[in-house]
């Protein structure tokens, strides 16, 4: 039976709400946690563009990408992602560096639905 969690981004940090969906994500707000599985939960952020974010953090937090190629180094804000992706976009960004990196990664993923 899957579980379904809501999270309402309104007035709330990005992070915070990030964290609690990779957590839920994860499976470890469920009793029978196994690391090794996919959990059968699905987790909603709805209103993710009503997050409370400061001028400072649109600005001035960078993410990073590197290709390994020469030159390949890339940097962007808050604000450029927002931009370019939408509030969705930083979200799935923030979501997908808080859960674990191994092949379970981009099934836990598919199982997140995020609307503005």
């Amino acid at each position: 039976m899957t579980k379904v969690h809501t999270i309402d981004a309104t007035g709330k940090v990005l992070g915070r709400v990030a964290s609690a969906a990779a957590k839920a994500l994860m499976g470890k707000t469920d009793p029978s946690y196994v690391a090794n599985k996919v959990s059968d939960v699905r987790v909603y952020i709805k209103n993710a563009s009503k997050t409370k974010v400061t001028e400072k953090r649109l600005k001035e937090t960078l993410h990073e990408t590197y290709s390994g190629q020469p030159g390949g180094f890339k940097q962007k804000t808050n604000a450029k992602i927002i931009e370019k992706k939408g509030w969705i976009g930083l979200y799935e960004l923030a979501v997908y560096g808080m859960l674990p990196s191994n092949k379970l990664r981009p099934l836990m993923m598919k199982r997140l639905t995020i609307t503005e």
